[in-house]
């Protein structure tokens, strides 16, 4: 085991290195880049001015070497600095040469996103299992007609629009919750539970459409498991001892059809980061979505590139921790991987 986590662990470099090395490539097949957008605010701006651009920015020069001086940059973990005017450090707070410290991009939106998909996580999976179990235990009747009723709406209606109604009910029409930001105005006079209640008041939009996209689709899958297992032969053997329904469905067989489950936590860690880019950019939320959504129309290669290398890592490191999950719930997984 322990030689088989060293070597997915060193697999991991190449792997990492070829993502970000197809990733650059690509941006750089889009058209245009940082110059043309600044251009588009300045019509006036010459030729000449956004050739020094491109010289200033490296852009003038190879792809190839673009990349190897982006490269030499990271494996000291500096991701640079953005292209926009105000030209904060992309990745973590740096200090002038005046004492000032300006906060990473990177550094200020994870904290907002990660709470956001956080949250999100945690309800899809605690409403899913639960719906998906009593799907498959109520099979046929009123019960699993109505849940899957509800699968399939979840998975048939698009998210944005979905956010742009709520937002119109819940915000514009009855002003039941605010619609954009996260803090409302004086949120700095409030007292701490107020802060609390107005942060709360401003979470439940962004994270119920995080929720939902996710929700249909594990809770269908959870049930298709649900289904296979009850009607295996150790269920009815279970049942045959006299054991309690609840027993049997909860203890016996929740605990094997959740298994796949493992592999789609593993799959949601990168979700962590880039999970929530149409709700943030819809609810004005300044997370990762917002700020990678934001960046791709800037041509704020740093910053895109910054984002794209964290996510490819939290992809690999939630596929090892996948199968490390399943070495730890499958004995027979975990004595494969020890031979």
């Amino acid at each position: 085991m322990t030689s088989y986590l060293i070597k997915r662990i060193l697999w991991m470099i190449p792997m990492l290195i070829g993502i970000s090395l197809v990733s650059f490539f690509i941006m750089h097949l889009a058209p245009g880049d940082v110059t043309s957008s600044e251009a588009s605010f300045n019509p006036k701006a010459s030729e000449e001015s956004r050739q020094k651009l491109r010289e200033l920015y490296n852009l003038d020069k190879p792809v190839i070497i673009q990349y190897s001086l982006w490269l030499k940059r990271i494996v000291q973990l500096d991701f640079g600095n953005s292209f926009a005017s105000h030209q904060r450090p992309v990745l973590w707070e740096q200090k002038d040469k005046s004492g000032n410290i300006t906060k990473g991009l990177i550094q200020e939106s994870l904290p907002i996103t990660l709470m956001i998909n956080l949250l999100g996580i945690s309800i899809i999976f605690s409403i899913s299992i639960f719906l998906g179990t009593l799907s498959a235990v109520r099979q046929n009747t009123w019960v699993d007609r109505s849940i899957t009723l509800f699968v399939f709406i979840g998975f048939a209606i698009p998210g944005f629009w979905l956010a742009l109604l709520l937002m119109y009910w819940t915000g514009v029409s009855n002003q039941w919750l605010p619609i954009s930001g996260l803090h409302s105005l004086g949120y700095q006079n409030l007292s701490n539970f107020g802060q609390f209640i107005d942060l709360l008041k401003h979470l439940i939009l962004p994270v119920t459409i995080s929720s939902l996209s996710g929700l249909a689709g594990i809770s269908l899958y959870v049930r298709n498991g649900m289904l296979e297992i009850l009607h295996q032969d150790f269920i009815i053997t279970a049942r045959s001892k006299g054991l309690k329904e609840n027993n049997v469905v909860f203890v016996h067989a929740l605990k094997n059809a959740i298994l796949p489950l493992i592999t789609i936590v593993g799959l949601s860690i990168p979700g962590l980061i880039g999970g929530s880019v149409i709700a943030e950019s819809i609810f004005a939320i300044p997370g990762m979505g917002k700020l990678f959504y934001d960046s791709v129309l800037m041509r704020d290669f740093p910053v895109i590139m910054g984002i794209l290398t964290i996510g490819s890592f939290l992809t690999l490191i939630g596929n090892l921790l996948a199968d490390i999950g399943y070495a730890w719930a499958d004995p027979r997984v975990r004595k494969g991987l020890v031979k």
